[in-house]
C-alpha cells in the first residue's frame, strides 16, 4: 500500500480489483479542507481511462510488475510482436496496449515491456526518439506568416510541427509523451 500523495506518473496499482497505470497526476490544495490527489488511471487491460480523485493520505494498493527488454519486429492484424533477443522468444503485444505508441515503435529497436501476471500490460518508450524526416515541403526564404513552423511526415507516418529550416532526410528527435519536435540530432 502506499499513500495517494506518493503517486507518481507510470506508478501502477489496483483500484476497483483492476490493475492501471497513473496517467496524469495533479496535486490540488484548497484554502480549506483536506489536500487532494486528481489521477487520470489508464487501465492497462482496456485501456480507458478513468479520473479518480484521492485524499493525500489516502492508501492505494500499488502492484508490482516486471520490466523486460524486447526487440521490435513488425504489426500484424491487431498485434505488434517482439522478441526476447537473449532467448528469441517471441510476444505478441495487442495493439491496445501500444495504440498513442505505435508511431514510435521502429523495427529493430529495443524497448521495456512491463508485465502484470505473466501478461503485457505496457510498452515503455524513451522520452526522446531519433525519427527521420520523411516528407517535407521546402520553405521558402522569409516565409514566417506561419509563425515559423511546418507540419513534416516522419518515417513511422507521425506527423509533427517543426521549424522551417528542416528537411526531407533530416534526423530529428522528438518528444514520445507530447509528440513535439525537440532538436535536430547529432
Amino acid at each position: 500500500m502506499i499513500k495517494a500523495i506518493n503517486l507518481n506518473r507510470g506508478s501502477f496499482v489496483k483500484y476497483k480489483n483492476r490493475p492501471y497505470v497513473v496517467f496524469d497526476r495533479e496535486f490540488y490544495s484548497p484554502g480549506k479542507g483536506s489536500a487532494i490527489v486528481r489521477l487520470k488511471l489508464k487501465d492497462v487491460k482496456s485501456g480507458v481511462v478513468n479520473k479518480v480523485v484521492f485524499k493525500t493520505t489516502e492508501m492505494v494498493e500499488e502492484i508490482s510488475v516486471e520490466q523486460q527488454e524486447f526487440q521490435y519486429l513488425y504489426q500484424n492484424s491487431g498485434v505488434f510482436c517482439f522478441m526476447n533477443p537473449g532467448t528469441f522468444e517471441q510476444i505478441e503485444v495487442p495493439e491496445e496496449l501500444a495504440i498513442d505508441d505505435k508511431h514510435f515503435l521502429k523495427e529493430g529497436e529495443t524497448y521495456k515491456i512491463f508485465f502484470y501476471e505473466s501478461q503485457p500490460i505496457k510498452v515503455k518508450l524513451p522520452l526522446k526518439m531519433e525519427m527521420e524526416v520523411a516528407e517535407a515541403e521546402n520553405a521558402a526564404k522569409g516565409d514566417t506568416v506561419t509563425g515559423g513552423t511546418k507540419e513534416v511526415k516522419l518515417e513511422t507516418g507521425l506527423v509533427i510541427k517543426v521549424p522551417l529550416f528542416i528537411k526531407k532526410g533530416e534526423k530529428i528527435l522528438v518528444n514520445t509523451e507530447n509528440k513535439e519536435y525537440v532538436g535536430r540530432s547529432n
